[in-house]
C-alpha cells in the first residue's frame, strides 16, 4: 500500500512502537539481478518517487554516482528510507518505516555488502527465475549467514524467456541449502506472467494488462488449473513452519483450519530463528510482485527489538551486550566513509544503544580520542537531511568526526566498549600508479589516501625498491573505478602499470629456524638468539604464535619482539616475496645477555629465525583461484570449454537450464585478464559469466621460476 510518510522518531511518545515498527534491510544478489530496478519499483509504490528510475536509463535513485550511471552497474551502497502500510495481517494498518540499503552485486565490491549486512536487521537476496542462484549470490548468502540475517527470497525477471520459479527455488535448496519455501506462486511465466497466488490467504493477485505502472490488480479467485498445485505448495509450506510453531504442528496434526493471521505469525517466527526463508515471485522490471515483496517485509522480518543484543568486549576484554534502549549511554558502530564535496567526511552510523543528539561526543576505543558530532543527517541515496537526534535502531551520517575507520565503534567515554567490527576479504590483485605530471603527485596522494579510508578493500602501499605507489584491491573493475574517482573527484590525471597478481607463499613441511642477531662494534653491542619451530595450518586459518619457552631463557619482556620480527619476516616470503599466510609458529628456546640484548636485537632475531625456517619447510607459491561460471547457448560450449582448459581452468561441472548450458570451472587469476573479451568473440557476443574468488592453489612448478623473475621485475605486494 503507498504510503508517503514523514517519519521523526523525535516527535513520538513511544520509542518502543517506533521500533517495532522499523525495518532496516538491504537487498543483496549476483550482478544483474535486479536489485536496484527493485529498489527503485518500492519507492515508487510507497511514494518517495514520483517516476520510476530505471538503470538502463542512468535514471534510477540509488545509482548517483556518475560511473553507475554510465555502467548500468552498482558501486557503492545506497542509503534511503520510505513508508509502507500494509492492509491485512498483524501489523494491518500501521505504518512502518523501512530504511533500505542497495548493495553492489559486483564482485569487485563485496565489501559494500559485507559492511552493510553487518549493520541490518534483515535483507531480501535476489534471483533470477532463468538462472537462480549464480557464483556472487552464494558469497552473498554466506555474508548473511555470517552476520545471522533474517532473509527473504525474490526471484525477479518472471517475464523473461525461460523463466521457473520452482526450479529456481529448487537451486536455492540445492545450492545454498537454504530451507526455502514459496509464499506465493506465480500465475504463468515469460509474456504470460499476469499475477501471483497468495498461499497464505489462498487467493491470486491479477494484474492490470493495460496498467504499465503495476499500481492496478485484481483479488480473485485461485485459478481452477492451478487449484491442486496451489493446495499442495500451502500443505508443504505449514508443514514447514511446524517445526517452528507448536500451535500451528498442533493444529496441523489435528485436521483444524490454520487462519492466514496465525500462518504469517508462524512464518515471522520461523523467518527470525533464520532456518527458514520465504520465496516470493515478481518481476520488477514489469511491475509485479513488488508490492507482496514489501508485504512480507514488514510480515515477516525483524524490527531491532527482534534480535538479540549487539556482542562486544570492553577494555578488560570481557564481553558485554548493548540492546535498543534509548535512555542506556550510547553505542554504535561506523560501517562506512564517504568524502561529500561540500560536507568534507560523511560516517555512516547505526545507533545500537542510547540516543545521540547533535553536538554530542563520542570516544573511539581505537584510537583513545573524543570526537565531536557537529551534524547528524539522515541518508536519501546522494541527497540528505539534518535531524538533531538519532535513537537506537536508526541508521544516520555524522559529520564532524575525524579520525575514524571502518568498523569503529563510537560510545559514551564511560562505556569503553568495542563491537564486533566486518570483515573483509584481502584484495587479489595490485598494479604500479603513478600520475601524470608532476604537478597531479600532491593531490594524487590525498585523493588515494581519502579513496583508502572509505574502502577496506582497497590498498595503499609503496614499494621501497622502486619508489612506486602501489594500490591494491578485488579485480581490475575495482582500480578501474579508483583511477576514474581519481580523476572525477580529485582532478588527476593517472597511468597505471600492468595488473600484478596478488600471490601467497606457504610451506608443505614443518622445520625448525635459528636467528641470532649480534653486533659488536664498540661501546654497548646487540644480542639476540631466538629458537622457532614453524608449522604448516590448513588453509585460511591464517597465523597463530605460541610461546613455549621455559626457565627463562628469552626473557618475557623480549618475547613481543621477538613475535614482532616473525610477523614481519613473513610479510615477505623466501620464494619471491610475498606474504605468507596460514602457518604456526612456536617459540621454544633462545639466549640473551645481561647488558646487550635490546628489544631491537630480539626482533631481528625473530626476522632471521622465521627466513631460516622458512627455507627449510619447502615453500612454495600460492596463487587465487577464482570459481567461474560462464552461460552460453549449447552450440558454443565446446569452444569454451576449450577455451577454459588453455587458461589451466578445471571444469567442475555443467548443466542446461532450458536452451542455456552454464559451465562452472575453477581457473587461476592470473589467466582470466582479457577473458570478457575472448569469450564474447568465442559466442558471437551472446555468452556472459560472472567470476568470484574461491581459494588459494599451489603454483605449477614449471610456472614459478617465471613468476619470481617477473616479481624481480616489477615488485608489486599487497
Amino acid at each position: 500500500m503507498k504510503e508517503n510518510l514523514t517519519f521523526s522518531s523525535a516527535n513520538s511518545s513511544d520509542r518502543t512502537s517506533v521500533l517495532e515498527h522499523t525495518r532496516n534491510i538491504g537487498i543483496a544478489a549476483h550482478i544483474d539481478a535486479g536489485k536496484t530496478t527493485c529498489t527503485e519499483r518500492v519507492l515508487f509504490y510507497s511514494g518517495v518517487v514520483h517516476k520510476i528510475g530505471e538503470v538502463h536509463e542512468g535514471s534510477a535513485t540509488t545509482d548517483w554516482m556518475e560511473q553507475e550511471r554510465e555502467r548500468g552497474i552498482t558501486i557503492t551502497s545506497a542509503a534511503i528510507s520510505c513508508g509502507w502500510t500494509t492492509s491485512e495481517g498483524p501489523f494491518a494498518g500501521v505504518p512502518h518505516r523501512i530504511n533500505i540499503i542497495d548493495t553492489p552485486g559486483h564482485v569487485d565490491f563485496t565489501a559494500e555488502v559485507e559492511r552493510s549486512l553487518r549493520v541490518l536487521d534483515g535483507a531480501v537476496g535476489v534471483f533470477t527465475s532463468v538462472e537462480g542462484v549464480q557464483p556472487q549470490s552464494e558469497t552473498v548468502w554466506r555474508q548473511m549467514d555470517k552476520y545471522n540475517v533474517p532473509r527473504l527470497g525474490f526471484i525477479n525477471k518472471m517475464d523473461r524467456m525461460g523463466s521457473d520459479f520452482l526450479t529456481a527455488v529448487q537451486t536455492m535448496r540445492d545450492k545454498l541449502g537454504a530451507n526455502a519455501h514459496p509464499l506465493y506462486l506465480a500465475i504463468g511465466a515469460e509474456d504470460n506472467f499476469k499475477g501471483l497466488i497468495d498461499l497464505v490467504k489462498m487467493v491470486s493477485y491479477i494484474y492490470d494488462p493495460s496498467d504499465q505502472s503495476g499500481v492496478r490488480f485484481s483479488t480473485e479467485d485461485i485459478p481452477p488449473d492451478m487449484v491442486e498445485e496451489a493446495d499442495e505448495y500451502r500443505e508443504s509450506l505449514i508443514e514447514a513452519i511446524a517445526d517452528f510453531d507448536d500451535e500451528i504442528a498442533s493444529k496441523y496434526l489435528e485436521g483444524e483450519d490454520i487462519s492466514s493471521d496465525e500462518l504469517k505469525l508462524g512464518i515471522r517466527k520461523a523467518t527470525l530463528s533464520i532456518k527458514f526463508v520465504g520465496v516470493i515471485p515478481g518481476s520488477a522490471f514489469k511491475n509485479k510482485g513488488v508490492q507482496m515483496l514489501m508485504d512480507a517485509v514488514v510480515d515477516y522480518l525483524p524490527s531491532p527489538l527482534d534480535l538479540p543484543p549487539m556482542k562486544g568486549e570492553d577494555s578488560n576484554e570481557m564481553e558485554v551486550e548493548v540492546s535498543p534502549n534509548d535512555s542506556a549511554q550510547v553505542a554504535g558502530l561506523a560501517f562506512k566513509l564517504m568524502s561529500d564535496p561540500y560536507v568534507g567526511k560523511l560516517v555512516f552510523y547505526r545507533v545500537y544503544q542510547g540516543t545521540l543528539k547533535k553536538g554530542s561526543t563520542l570516544y573511539n576505543p581505537r584510537t583513545r580520542k573524543t570526537e565531536r558530532v557537529s551534524r547528524l543527517m539522515v541518508m536519501k541515496a546522494d541527497t540528505r537531511e539534518d535531524i538533531d537526534t538519532a535513537y537506537s535502531g536508526d541508521i544516520c551520517a555524522l559529520i564532524g568526526v575525524k579520525d575514524v575507520a571502518t568498523g569503529d565503534t563510537l560510545a559514551d567515554k564511560s562505556l569503553d566498549l568495542r563491537l564486533e567490527p566486518p570483515s573483509f576479504p584481502e584484495p587479489v590483485i595490485s598494479m604500479s600508479i603513478e600520475p601524470a605530471t608532476k604537478a597531479d603527485q600532491e593531490r594524487m596522494s590525498i585523493g588515494l589516501q581519502r579513496l583508502a579510508e572509505e574502502d577496506p578493500t582497497f590498498g595503499l602501499s609503496t614499494n621501497e625498491e622502486t619508489g612506486q605507489t602501489i594500490i591494491s584491491g578485488m579485480g581490475e573493475l575495482h582500480l578501474e573505478i579508483i583511477r576514474d574517482r581519481l580523476f572525477r573527484e580529485f582532478k588527476v590525471e593517472a597511468n597505471a602499470g600492468k595488473p600484478q597478481i596478488a600471490y601467497r607463499e606457504t610451506m608443505l613441511g614443518s622445520s625448525e629456524g635459528e636467528g641470532k642477531f649480534i653486533r659488536q662494534s664498540g661501546g654497548r653491542g646487540q644480542y639476540g638468539h631466538a629458537v622457532i619451530k614453524l608449522e604448516p595450518l590448513e588453509k585460511g586459518k591464517g597465523i597463530e604464535l605460541e610461546n613455549k619457552i621455559v626457565g627463562g631463557s628469552i626473557p618475557k619482556e623480549f618475547i613481543k619482539p621477538t613475535f614482532d620480527g616473525i610477523k614481519e619476516a613473513s610479510l615477505g616470503g623466501v620464494v619471491a616475496g610475498y606474504p605468507v599466510i596460514d602457518f604456526k609458529i612456536t617459540l621454544v628456546d633462545g639466549s640473551f645477555h645481561d647488558v646487550d640484548s635490546s628489544e631491537m636485537a630480539f626482533k631481528m632475531a625473530g626476522i632471521f629465525a622465521f627466513k631460516d625456517a622458512m627455507q627449510k619447510a619447502n615453500p612454495i607459491l600460492l596463487e587465487p583461484i577464482m570459481k567461474v561460471e560462464v552461460s552460453t547457448p549449447d552450440e558454443y560450449q565446446g569452444e569454451l570449454m576449450g577455451d577454459l582448459n588453455r587458461r589451466r581452468g578445471q571444469i567442475q561441472g555443467m548443466e542446461t537450464r532450458g536452451k542455456v548450458c552454464v559451465l562452472q570451472a575453477f581457473v587461476p587469476l592470473e589467466n582470466m585478464f582479457g577473458y570478457s573479451t575472448d569469450m564474447r568473440s568465442l559466442s558471437s557476443g551472446r555468452a556472459d559469466y560472472s567470476m568470484t574468488p574461491s581459494h588459494f592453489e599451489q603454483v605449477p612448478q614449471s610456472l614459478v621460476k617465471l613468476i619470481v623473475e617477473t616479481s624481480s621485475r616489477e615488485p608489486a605486494r599487497s
